[in-house]
């Protein structure tokens, strides 16, 4: 199978290519050339398999430049050997008679990005090995939170890489910061940017073109790859989990074969429910795609209005990996909704850059209303409707979780569509404790790492233990760059 740039249908490269690169030298993201379809069958026959067995089975369509047996080795090493607290590595969780919720934060850093940050290291180390690739890989990595920590020990100390992580100063929680800087690893960095996490998304994108920096970094044994969701390998394990979910909903009777499911998302880079749209396209009975934003709501807008504008108003929430005004893998949505003509996607892109919006065309705008319901949330709302869901369910969430709740919560109410609806899940609560203990009435809130104890002693739910074990490791000295000197920073982590 081949991949092509969204901007360039001509620039065709196989999956170890891709992934390897992981943007596209014209700034486009690589998408497949075609889709491939799951048999009539395949749900059934995947609804006893193993989260690991399952995400074989979805993947290797899309990677037939690799093997079975090495594709069955990769998900060994990323979902096995403990690494999740739960065997099923991403459990669906029945909250009422309609709703369910897939939790995807049973890994090593408590987010979803787990999911797939632990299965691209291998499929980029066996990328390189495919390509003869002799240079060392050098991951760069922007973060509004969770990606950081979660590429960072995906990474540690794998061989022919080093990664370096930029996250915004003041934008992320205190645990997720203090994850990032108790990193262990000899290839790992980590810098503050002067900004928000738009200016560090944008700066690393400019790094990627930067054709002089690429050839000095050439002259020094590196080049550039990415372990943000605009690497195909990033998105395509993030499929695999919705096919999952509908798989263990089937197993479990809680739906029947060929019954369409909702699925509510809370994103802001757009490439959760992306993977949720391409688990459509490969045959899972996906109804209505619920893109549940908090204040930061481009994406809510933009569907609504097929209007993208981020020359807004920018706010710091309490779900901050959301807090994201560029989302980068929409342009992998118009790519498919534009009936793939690059041309249209270049023209967008191009006004995105230079006038900070673009409005799509009539047509466009239409698929995205067809396939897409979205909604907003505010920080007030996102507290109340933590503390109803734990009072009400006894069911303990995170804000963006939240805001998921609330937005699939108005969606009903506005549409009356009762379909069974899957909400993601996408960070433990404990990676958010101060908020979630504001949000059930604590008025004294623990300083420190003291906030997980107390938020176990709140509600009487254990902190999962690599939150935990943060009390006992010694964060490294944090490095601050501006916007502007993203290139310096680089070029000393690459000394």
């Amino acid at each position: 199978m081949y991949y092509v740039s969204t901007r360039n249908k001509g620039m065709k490269k196989l999956a170890a290519e891709a992934i390897a690169q992981g943007l596209s030298r014209d700034g486009g993201l690589f998408t497949p050339e075609v889709f491939p379809k799951l048999s009539p069958n395949a749900l059934e026959t995947m609804r006893e398999m193993s989260y690991q067995q399952r995400a074989v089975y979805v993947m290797k369509p899309f990677l037939d430049d690799f093997t079975v047996s090495e594709l069955t080795a990769y998900a060994k090493r990323a979902y096995g050997d403990n690494k999740f607290d739960v065997k099923e590595v991403a459990p669906v969780r029945q909250v009422d008679d309609t709703t369910y919720c897939l939790e995807l934060w049973h890994g090593p850093t408590c987010a979803f990005k787990d999911m797939a940050l632990q299965m691209l290291p291998h499929l980029l180390t066996g990328s390189l090995s495919k390509n003869s690739e002799d240079k060392t890989a050098c991951i760069l990595v922007a973060t509004s939170g969770d990606t950081g920590k979660a590429a960072l020990e995906g990474f540690r100390d794998v061989d022919k890489t080093r990664i370096l992580v930029f996250y915004p100063k003041d934008g992320v929680s205190d645990i997720q910061e203090l994850q990032m800087l108790t990193q262990q690893g000899e290839n790992v960095g980590i810098c503050a940017v002067e900004g928000n996490f738009d200016d560090a998304q944008s700066g690393v994108k400019r790094l990627f073109s930067d054709e002089k920096l690429r050839d000095v970094l050439a002259e020094r044994g590196y080049f550039f790859s990415s372990a943000n969701s605009i690497n195909w390998g990033r998105v395509l394990p993030q499929i695999v989990y919705y096919v999952s979910a509908y798989c263990d909903l089937l197993r479990d009777e809680k739906i029947q074969r060929g019954e369409k499911v909702n699925v509510c998302v809370p994103t802001g880079n757009f490439g959760d429910i992306l993977a949720a749209y391409y688990a459509r396209e490969m045959g899972v009975p996906i109804g209505k795609l619920i893109c549940a934003s908090n204040q930061n709501k481009v994406l809510t807008d933009f569907i609504r209005t097929g209007i993208y504008d981020r020359n807004r108003t920018f706010y710091n929430t309490i779900s901050p990996s959301m807090d994201i005004l560029i989302s980068s893998n929409l342009e992998r949505m118009i790519f498919e909704f534009a009936e793939r003509s690059d041309g249209e996607v270049r023209s967008y892109m191009t006004q995105l850059a230079n006038q900070g919006r673009y409005e799509v065309s009539d047509s466009v705008r239409a698929r995205f209303q067809q396939n897409f319901a979205a909604g907003f949330c505010d920080d007030t709302q996102t507290k109340e409707t933590i503390a109803k869901l734990w009072n009400e369910n006894h069911y303990l969430v995170d804000p963006h979780s939240a805001v998921a709740f609330h937005v699939l919560e108005e969606y009903r109410r506005e549409s009356g569509d009762e379909t069974p609806t899957i909400v993601v899940s996408t960070a433990s609560p404990f990676k958010f404790c101060a908020d979630v203990l504001d949000a059930l009435g604590e008025k004294e809130i623990a300083q420190g790492t003291a906030v997980i104890d107390q938020l176990t002693e709140k509600t009487g739910v254990p902190a999962p233990a690599p939150l935990a074990a943060l009390k006992h490791f010694k964060p490294r000295d944090a490095k601050v760059t501006a916007k502007e000197a993203m290139e310096t920073a680089v070029l000393d982590f690459l000394k």
